[in-house]
C-alpha cells in the first residue's frame, strides 16, 4: 500500500478500531512501519533488529481469525526491548557477549503479547544489560534524541522512547529498574509507566522473587499506555509474583474522569539536586490540577535512605545476574557493568540486611502518606537532556554525583517503595527540549494514577507533540 503519514500519526486505540473494523489490516500497518524506519531510523538508531518476515507470518496467521476475535491489540505492531528475548531474534542485551544470540523460546511477557494481537516487528536498542540511562553499547551504538540529534534518548528503553517520538512504533515494551522506563520517556516526550511488583508477568531469572525490575508499557498518550498495560498483565504460573487482571480494564480507568482530590509535588523528593528549569516547568504542570478542582501541595514521603538502600541491592541483583560474565568474560563488558558486579561482591549480609529493612521502612511511610495523598508528582528527570558523548550525568545543580546512577535517585526511590510510577509529557525547556512529569500512586494503583495522567494530559495539551521526524538541533516547540 502507499505509504500514509496519517497512519503513523494516529493512536494506537485509533489504529486498534480501524483493525476491528476491519478498515486496516496488520500487515498495511507493518508495510508503514518497515517504509517509516527506512525513513527515520538511519536518524536515530532506534530499531537496530528487524525481524518483518516473522511478523508478516504471523499477521497471515492471525487474520485467519474474523476482525474483532484478534485479541486486545488485533495485529498492531510492537517493538520488543533488546533485553527481554523474543523466539527465532537476535536479542543481544546490548552486549559483545551476546550478539549473535537467537533464543530458543520468548519470555512470558513477550508470549502473553502475542496471545493478546501483537506483532513483534523489531528489538529496541538498550544500553549493555540495561545499565545505564544513555542508551549506547558496542554492538548497535548510541540511540539518539530526535528532539536534538547530539542528545540522549535517556535509557535503558531509549530504542523504544524514541520510535514512538518518530512515529516507528505507536506501541512499545519496556524496562524498568531505576527509570529505564521513564527516564526516556521523559526526555522523548512520550509516555512511560513502570507499573506495581507482579503487574505484568515475565520469565524468571536468576532469582525467583526479584523484583527492582519490571516491565511495562510505553506509549504517545495515556489512553494508548492504558491500552497496552491491559495487553501486558495478567498472571502467569512460571512467574509466582504475578497478579491476576483485575475486573475493570486500565483504558476504562483512563477514560473514567475520575479526578484525585489531593495531591503532593516535589521537586527533589528532599534527596536530590534538581535542574531549576526542570523544576519550574514541572512545578507549573502540576499546578495546574488544581483547574480540576484538586488541592497541590508541597510534600513528600520520607525517602531519605533511598541512595544507600538502592545502591546496594542495585549491586546485589548485579552480582547475582552478571558474576560468570565477569569471571569469564570481563573483556567485553563496560567499565560501568563490571564497577556494579564488583560492589555486589564487596557486600556483606549485615549490608544486604540493612538495606532490606530501609525498604521496608521506606514503603511503609510512602503507603502512610499515600493515606493523604491520591498521587505524588515530581520531575520525572532532574535534566534536561544531556550530550549523547556524556556517559551519563557527573553533576547537577552544582552537586557532583559519586557514581553513574545516583542522578536517577528521583525515579529509583520509587522503585524502591513498589509504586507505580509513570512519565508524562509536561512541557518543553526553553531551547525546545521535552520535560517529563514523574506521577506517582500508591502500590497497586494503577487505575488511579492513569485517571489522574489522562486528566492532566488534557489539561496541558501536549498530547500530540508527537509523532516528530529527527531534528539536528534543538530549536522552540511550537
Amino acid at each position: 500500500m502507499a505509504f500514509d503519514q496519517g497512519l503513523v500519526r494516529a493512536t494506537a486505540c485509533a489504529i486498534v478500531d480501524k483493525l476491528n473494523k476491519g478498515e486496516v489490516t496488520p500487515l498495511d500497518l507493518l508495510d508503514v512501519l518497515e517504509q517509516r524506519i527506512a525513513e527515520v531510523d538511519g536518524k536515530v538508531n532506534a530499531l537496530p533488529t528487524l525481524c518483518f518476515d516473522r511478523a508478516r507470518s504471523r499477521a497471515r496467521e492471525l487474520m485467519k481469525k474474523p476482525a474483532g476475535k484478534r485479541g486486545l491489540l488485533a495485529g498492531l505492531p510492537i517493538p520488543i526491548k533488546d533485553l527481554t528475548a523474543v523466539e527465532g531474534v537476535r536479542t543481544t542485551q546490548g552486549s559483545p557477549i551476546y550478539k549473535d544470540t537467537i533464543p530458543a523460546r520468548s519470555d512470558i511477557v513477550v508470549e502473553h503479547l502475542e496471545d493478546h494481537g501483537a506483532l513483534i516487528y523489531a528489538k529496541s536498542n538498550t544500553p549493555e544489560f540495561g545499565a545505564g540511562a544513555n542508551t549506547f553499547n558496542e554492538v548497535f551504538g548510541a540511540t539518539l534524541n530526535p528532539w536534538d540529534t547530539s542528545k540522549s534518548a535517556a535509557g535503558s528503553s531509549g530504542g523504544a522512547a524514541v520510535a514512538l517520538a518518530t512515529g516507528m512504533a505507536w506501541l512499545a515494551h519496556g524496562t524498568d529498574m531505576g527509570g529505564s522506563l521513564r527516564n526516556p520517556a521523559s526526555f522523548c516526550g512520550i509516555v512511560g509507566m513502570r507499573p506495581s511488583i507482579g503487574r505484568v508477568a515475565h520469565s524468571p531469572a536468576f532469582k525467583i522473587d526479584r523484583n527492582l525490575t519490571v516491565h511495562g508499557p510505553m506509549a504517545r498518550n495515556v489512553e494508548d499506555l492504558a491500552l497496552l498495560l491491559d495487553a501486558m498483565s495478567g498472571e502467569h504460573p512460571a512467574d509466582p509474583l504475578s497478579l491476576p487482571v483485575l475486573p475493570a480494564s486500565f483504558l476504562s480507568a483512563a477514560r473514567s474522569g475520575n479526578k484525585p482530590k489531593r495531591i503532593a509535588y516535589s521537586p527533589d523528593l528532599g534527596i536530590t539536586p534538581v535542574d531549576p528549569e526542570v523544576a519550574a516547568i514541572t512545578r507549573k504542570a502540576a499546578l495546574r490540577f488544581a483547574e480540576a478542582g484538586a488541592v497541590v501541595e508541597e510534600a513528600h514521603p520520607d525517602l531519605r535512605e533511598a541512595h544507600e538502600c538502592f545502591h546496594v541491592l542495585r549491586a546485589f541483583d548485579f552480582a547475582l545476574t552478571k558474576a560468570a560474565l565477569l569471571r569469564t568474560k570481563r573483556d567485553q563488558l563496560k567499565p560501568e557493568v563490571i564497577w556494579n558486579i564488583e560492589e555486589g561482591f564487596k557486600l556483606t549480609v549485615e549490608q544486604l540486611e540493612r538495606a532490606e529493612a530501609q525498604r521496608v521502612a521506606l514503603t511503609l511511610r510512602t503507603l502512610e502518606f499515600f493515606k493523604t495523598y491520591d498521587l505524588l508528582l515530581t520531575p520525572a528527570t532532574i535534566v534536561a537532556p544531556f550530550p549523547v558523548e556524556d556517559r551519563y550525568v557527573a553533576e547537577c545543580a552544582g552537586k557532583k554525583f559519586d557514581n553513574y546512577v545516583e542522578w536517577l535517585g528521583i525515579v529509583y526511590a520509587i522503585t524502591l517503595a513498589c509504586c507505580p510510577a509513570l512519565s508524562l509529557p509536561c512541557g518543553f525547556t526553553a531551547s525546545g527540549l521535552p520535560v517529563g512529569l514523574q506521577m506517582v500512586a500508591a502500590p497497586r494503583g494503577e487505575a488511579r494514577l492513569l485517571a489522574g495522567a489522562k486528566l492532566l494530559e488534557d489539561i496541558l495539551g501536549v498530547r500530540d507533540t508527537t509523532p516528530i521526524d529527527p531534528r539536528a538541533a534543538s530549536r522552540p516547540a511550537k
